[in-house]
């Protein structure tokens, strides 16, 4: 018997989030139908719209569990550290580990963004882009203030590229067919970004 079949209606929607976040690490999210959901969990499609008022629906809860579980990891990250510039690096390497945890996120993230319609998901996947760019350009600022970082440093450049970073390990990761080789990469690049915002008196240290 199949236990899943009798648990209770949150979890079976925690258990429907989970299952497309680890379907869109092995396949294209567009190519993702309630269909194959279903195929992956062994429940009918029926058991799924019992949850569920539509696929877009399904979107938007996944949407929903990925921006809440990444902001809450990379705040947590943040206020563990003594420094804007430190929270900075405990940040990117939180958003690496996340990533790593769950390779299907950012294929999630960039077929919602890809979306031709402006669904909930889409909305959601936009505001959580917008949060985390505030949290970076806060940190820059106040990084700024105290003498850490540059005085003259960009910072809406300085938020752009700290994101680019993280993107450009992750393609180059999907590229490459192993998400984990970015925990290698990823204090090296964080390195270059730090010598570029760093004010000089930081020096290496």
């Amino acid at each position: 018997m199949n236990k899943s079949r009798h648990l209770p209606a949150d979890e079976r929607k925690e258990m429907t989030v989970r299952a497309v976040v680890d379907l869109c690490g092995k396949d294209d999210p567009a190519r993702i139908t309630t269909a194959s959901i279903a195929r992956h969990m062994k429940v009918t499609q029926g058991a799924l719209f019992r949850h569920f008022a539509s696929k877009d629906a399904i979107w938007k809860a996944v949407a929903e569990w990925v921006a809440e579980r990444v902001m809450q990891r990379l705040d947590g990250a943040a206020r563990k550290s003594d420094s804007p510039l430190e929270a900075l690096e405990a940040m990117f390497m939180a958003h690496i580990g996340f990533i790593v945890e769950h390779p299907g996120v950012p294929r999630m993230m960039m077929g919602q963004l890809q979306h031709g319609r402006s669904t909930p998901a889409r909305r959601l996947v936009f505001s959580l882009l917008s949060r985390y760019r505030e949290r970076i350009e806060a940190l820059l600022a106040d990084g700024c203030r105290q003498g850490e970082l540059r005085a003259d440093l960009d910072i809406e450049a300085a938020t752009t590229q700290f994101i680019g970073t993280i993107q450009g390990l992750v393609m180059q990761s999907l590229i490459a067919g192993d998400v984990r080789q970015t925990l290698d990469l990823a204090p090296g690049a964080f390195g270059i970004y730090r010598q570029g915002i760093a004010a000089e008196r930081g020096g290496d240290s």
